[in-house]
């Protein structure tokens, strides 16, 4: 049976509490039954993710593959939708799935990242060119972020004045705009939902390839807020942060062939939503103290630096 890893086993704990012990003590037995089920040996160290596991296996015919096995949370319910929908464009190829389980025979990307990669110029490049080969027509039962639009403003609205903050009401009246015009009227593209980085590996069929989707669907240009919510912090070497900020989402749109006023809309809000998120609930670099303080200032900052088009 597999062993599974002690970090993934204890921030599971501290996040699920008693269900997710339960479910972590059944995870071995149902990696056992599916390699079983699916004609697969293990071929590597277990590796794991936010939420789940991954068992890289090799297959009857010869062929590797990737077994990944998620805690149940809603979040996790339409990932295997949006790579059946994707079909191998642009992100990992799904070969079986068992939704009651959360698990999924996925195709072996490497563990290399896009995070790794230095150049911030390319990073956002190949993110937005992936972002664009990802947004296809979405099939019907995914999760539309349009009927999200009205808890977006109502929270908005509840944190504005419940939170003690320093963010101008310009700010915010910014974000609450995007959400009355951009957010209630959405397209039917299938967005990745969670692009960053860490979500995009090195692979052998293409050179880079998108894992961990949420599944969403809706206005491409959403994804770009996710992004560079992500880069952030590698963009405060810059002399200049606002101008580095304005150019991250130029090469981004550029790349994604998004309509840049659109990516800066929804990544203002994202920066909004993030810097009272922080207040409410802190981050997973910092939970309390200096620290906590500093990255909630910074993203004040953030969120003031979008407000205005450049």
């Amino acid at each position: 049976m597999i062993r599974t890893p002690e970090a993934f086993a204890r921030t599971t704990v501290e996040r699920e509490g008693a269900p997710g012990a339960a479910w972590l003590a059944e995870l071995p037995h149902i990696v056992e039954e599916l390699l079983e089920r699916w004609e697969c040996v293990p071929d590597g160290e277990v590796m794991h993710g936010g939420v789940g596991v991954i068992v890289p296996v090799r297959r009857g015919d010869g062929r590797t593959a990737a077994l990944k096995v998620s805690y149940p949370h809603p979040g996790n319910v339409h990932e295997p939708d949006a790579f059946e929908a994707w079909g191998g464009r642009g992100a990992v190829l799904l070969h079986e799935r068992d939704d009651a389980r959360f698990a999924m025979l996925l195709e072996r990307a490497r563990r290399s990242t896009l995070a790794e990669v230095e150049e911030g110029d390319e990073v956002l490049t190949v993110a937005g060119r992936l972002a664009r080969r990802l947004a296809v027509p979405a099939p019907p039962g995914l999760p539309r972020l349009r009927d999200q639009a009205g808890a977006w403003e109502e929270g908005l609205r509840e944190d504005a004045a419940g939170l003690a903050h320093s963010l101008a009401p310009a700010v915010v009246d910014a974000a609450v705009a995007t959400v009355r015009e951009l957010g209630a009227t959405q397209p039917d593209i299938i967005l990745h939902g969670d692009l960053h980085p860490g979500n995009i590996l090195r692979a052998e069929r293409e050179p880079w390839l998108a894992v961990d989707p949420k599944g969403y669907v809706g206005d491409p240009a959403y994804d770009g807020g996710t992004l560079l919510k992500s880069r952030a912090l590698a963009l405060l070497e810059a002399d200049d942060l606002g101008a580095a900020v304005h150019h991250a989402l130029d090469v981004f749109a550029d790349a994604a062939e998004l309509d840049r006023e659109r990516v800066r809309r929804w990544a203002q809000l994202h920066a909004v939503q993030t810097a009272f998120w922080g207040r409410r609930h802190g981050f997973r670099r910092a939970r309390g103290g200096p620290g906590l303080d500093w990255l909630v200032a910074f993203a004040d900052h953030l969120a003031t630096l979008l407000t205005e088009p450049v």
